[in-house]
């Protein structure tokens, strides 16, 4: 009897520091990811704020601002792996105690921002005729143009902003990356308001001033952190820019390496998504302007699962910095169960106040009332888009934090196009279910690409670091 009688005492003794390495794991993720979450939360709320602003222009300057975006935001997430890739070389620099390196990566994301950022800035001048080609409206297009007029050069500050904000997370520091973004928030609202309607003493310039504004605050918010670098422990001691002229091209060479297939990612994953607005567009304004709603309800949401996927990259990276296998395994599965119970969470309310949540973006008395409908039958439709949604970027953060990027470039063209794309068009054309059917399609692309990235991070950590984390680790 007494073996059965001390066996049940020895499994919770044996247990008890597992589960305290675990509940550690999602405090400290919780503590890292909710600043990082907040600040892309607030960068959506100044978007929103802004689409808000426009949508009582009427449902064609609404239309038109989703034209827009998509033509700025290929060139956007064209370059955002690059800045991107700084937080897991900056992670794992720290994780192995080499400051040196932490500023080196900055810095070279830095560079790529400018380098990139100028010749397609310009490019964003010919937004109109991208559009023309792509077969929407003349006048949808041409006032598109006059929003990309003032948003095109927003992209430099921007990614600059970004690059800075995933060094501060990469040393554990995120919190003032969210103090600039909350005072930014009044500001772009202020500033935007009063472009877009001709006060405050300001000219009225309709969509083109929300553009001027957005470009504005993006500029200001970069300036502020970099400010921060140099004002602030502990990012001083890191001196940002020290030597910034000189090309470090070992490690630009390095961060297009992991970078150059994250972006890859972000342009598969983003075409999906412009191709089903310009699909939309194929449909009618009202279905345009319904989609524009519950996307941009859906980047809400959206943002606190990327804040959880940057700190699962900062996480992982720092385990494998210090070489630790299954603190680095840990840390991912940590962060997707957080994902997974807030998106699960959101999209229950979502689906309890899709018939209000429209109203927010448009003039109850001046919109058609179909785009009212769809758009809360599209929100109604969300519980599975939102849910994976969050898991595929949660998985794909943990997953760069291992600095893999290149399989699930691979995972992202078969999910997206050939599963995510090819059924939103048979759906919505071919078997009749139109905007309904292109949200079918694109929900079925996030389901398979989620699958797989979780899929692949299981592999990959089943049984210690995987080759490439190893010699990350080594170049860091």
């Amino acid at each position: 009897m007494v073996p059965a009688m001390t066996a049940p005492m020895t499994i919770p003794a044996a247990r008890s520091p597992r589960l305290a390495l675990w509940r550690e794991e999602m405090i400290e993720t919780v503590r890292l990811s909710l600043p990082i979450a907040l600040t892309q939360l607030g960068q959506v709320a100044m978007m929103t704020t802004d689409l808000a602003m426009i949508g009582r222009l009427g449902d064609a300057a609404i239309a038109a601002a989703a034209l827009g975006q998509i033509v700025l935001f290929v060139a956007f997430v064209a370059g955002m792996g690059f800045v991107s890739a700084v937080a897991p070389l900056a992670a794992q620099a720290y994780g192995a105690r080499e400051p040196r390196m932490v500023r080196r990566a900055l810095r070279v994301g830095l560079w790529a921002s400018v380098l990139f950022g100028l010749p397609l800035s310009i490019l964003q001048m010919y937004g109109e005729e991208f559009l023309l080609l792509a077969g929407q409206e003349p006048q949808t297009a041409a006032l598109a143009q006059q929003y990309l007029a003032g948003l095109g050069w927003s992209l430099v500050p921007a990614w600059g902003y970004i690059a800075i904000r995933n060094f501060m997370s990469a040393v554990n520091r995120p919190e003032p990356a969210l103090w600039v973004t909350l005072a930014a928030i009044p500001a772009n609202a202020v500033l935007a308001y009063g472009m877009i309607n001709g006060v405050f003493g300001m000219p009225r310039l309709g969509i083109l001033g929300a553009g001027v504004a957005t470009t504005a605050i993006n500029i200001l918010m970069c300036a502020a952190l970099i400010w921060m670098c140099y004002a602030m422990r502990p990012f001083k001691k890191y001196r940002v820019l020290g030597k910034f002229w000189r090309f470090d091209s070992a490690l630009f060479v390095r961060l297009l390496a992991v970078g150059l297939p994250i972006s890859g990612s972000f342009l598969l994953e983003f075409g999906l998504f412009a191709c089903a607005s310009l699909l939309m567009g194929w449909i009618g304004t009202e279905a345009l302007a319904a989609h524009q709603i519950a996307i941009q309800v859906a980047s809400i949401m959206f943002m606190v699962p990327f804040g959880i996927s940057m700190a699962a990259t900062v996480r992982v990276g720092h385990a494998v910095g210090r070489f630790e296998p299954e603190a680095a395994r840990r840390a991912g599965f940590a962060a997707l169960i957080l994902s997974a119970a807030f998106m699960l969470t959101m999209a229950i309310v979502v689906a309890l106040t899709r018939g209000t949540i429209p109203f927010f973006f448009l003039n109850e008395s001046s919109a058609h009332p179909e785009t009212i409908l769809l758009a809360s039958l599209l929100l109604g439709m969300g519980a599975g888009f939102f849910v994976f949604d969050g898991l595929q970027t949660v998985a794909l953060g943990a997953l760069r934090g291992l600095n893999d990027t290149r399989v699930p470039l691979i995972y992202a063209a078969l999910s997206f196009w050939l599963v995510g794309f090819v059924s939103a068009y048979l759906l919505a054309f071919t078997f009749g279910y139109r905007a309904p059917g292109i949200w079918i399609g694109l929900t079925l692309g996030l389901i398979v690409y989620a699958a797989l990235l979780v899929w692949r991070f299981q592999r990959l950590t089943a049984k210690g670091l995987p080759a490439g984390a190893e010699m990350a680790r080594g170049v860091a």
